[in-house]
């Protein structure tokens, strides 16, 4: 099946576009849900667009996940419910605010100026040479992009345009949902399964064109609180603890190979994600990450002894470790639903998109709703290299995402 590619690339472009407009970064140290407050401008701007199309059961609750419904063609009222997921916040690691994107025509595989001195290298990012002959859409190389993931909030968007503009295609009933915070790990915490009705569900938050995951990280949070104790360095033999050093000191007892710069596949890793301090207080994050449940709970045990190891050495509480687990492994809840995963590698080798079926080096808001009783599996939204200013995404992989969802919802009505 083939759609009008001029038009439908030229709504994702104009969606796109549109969407990466809103600065939806969400805030980790926020107590609020959602985090930040401009997230609700763009989920407020979904549900009059959903509105608009002809979407029906279109509500935004108390908490700012806005969900709607494109009606089963009559006499497939009894398929299956499907759902489409992707989520608006952008991630705190680099601004999304004030976004001047660039539209590179037909890509010729070489070097791209971003902006300024900011060159993205094929050496170094040597997937750039799929996308030869595709549009691009690149940062200046001042803020991120926000392809993740509003390429698949656009990508979500149109493939409802189309359905709802083309009777023709027979589908059961669908259920479109958007939700803030999935980038600090909450975006699902006061998600209503039930209300979204939906038997299973698709997240559009992944990567490469083809991606198709359904395996993620285990994941937790360690915060680490260090109290020192400051006297004046001419006097400070015996006396003095550099909460700085203990940071420093607790960092080198966990193994420089299970770092995120030397991990791939199936490889876990501790990730620093933050440190500050003085003599007397510091603080330092981790995010600690593992598909193996098995080698994901010694990597919490490993951090744990690393605390109690500098405690005992300088004789005190002086390092306090605040550790949560996040969301866990969600192949478990998918693999007992085979056909979620063989429908959507159909979809895709019928968009022309061969499918590569890899474990999520990350989490989705799939990840958390598959233990809540959705089984939900991600897939690929043609952005790469998100979070900074190497971010883009392929307008071309974009179609073929949307031709993917299209597909789908037709094979779930055969």
């Amino acid at each position: 099946m083939i759609l009008d590619f001029r038009q439908i690339d030229m709504e994702l472009k104009e969606r796109f576009l549109k969407y990466v407009g809103f600065d939806t970064q969400s805030d980790e140290n926020s107590t609020s849900f959602p985090s930040t407050d401009k997230q609700l401008i763009l989920l407020r701007a979904l549900k009059e667009e959903m509105e608009q199309m002809g979407m029906t059961e279109v509500t935004m609750d108390e908490h700012g996940y806005v969900m709607g419904t494109i009606e089963a063609s009559e006499g497939y009222e009894e398929r299956p419910v499907i759902g489409f997921l992707a989520h608006v916040d952008t991630s705190p690691d680099m601004s999304g605010a004030a976004i001047k994107p660039q539209i590179i025509q037909n890509y010729d595989g070489e070097d791209i100026a971003l902006g300024g001195d900011v060159v993205m290298k094929v050496e170094e990012f040597p997937e750039l040479k799929f996308f030869e002959g595709h549009t691009l859409i690149t940062t200046d190389g001042t803020t991120l992009l926000g392809a993740d993931d509003k390429a698949g909030v656009a990508e979500i968007m149109t493939a409802a345009e189309y359905l709802l503009n083309n009777p023709e295609v027979k589908h059961g009933k669908i259920r479109i949902g958007f939700t803030p915070d999935e980038e600090i790990g909450r975006g699902v915490d006061y998600f209503n399964v039930e209300a979204f009705g939906a038997k299973f569900a698709y997240t559009v938050d992944g990567g490469m064109e083809g991606e198709l995951e359904y395996e993620n990280f285990n994941a937790a949070g360690a915060k680490l609180s260090i109290s020192g104790r400051n006297i004046h360095p001419g006097s400070a033999k015996d006396k003095m603890v550099n909460a700085i050093q203990l940071a420093m000191e607790v960092n080198a007892l966990l193994p420089v190979t299970m770092r995120p710069e030397h991990t791939e596949g199936y490889e876990g890793f501790f990730h620093l994600v933050g440190i500050k301090g003085e003599v007397e207080q510091a603080e330092m994050s981790y995010i600690i990450r593992d598909h193996d449940r098995a080698k994901f709970e010694q990597k919490k045990e490993l951090i744990k002894r690393a605390v109690a190891f500098v405690n005992e050495r300088h004789g005190g509480e002086f390092v306090h470790l605040m550790l949560k687990d996040q969301y866990y492994n969600m192949r478990e809840m998918v693999e007992p639903h085979p056909e979620i995963i063989e429908k959507a590698m159909e979809a895709m080798e019928q968009a022309g998109v061969k499918p590569i079926v890899k474990p999520i080096r990350g989490g989705t808001d799939g990840s958390r709703l598959s233990y809540m009783g959705l089984p939900c599996p991600n897939l690929f939204t043609g952005g790469m290299n998100f979070h900074g200013k190497f971010e883009y995404v392929s307008l071309n992989s974009m179609y073929k995402e949307v031709l993917t969802i299209v597909n789908l919802v037709r094979l779930w009505a055969e």
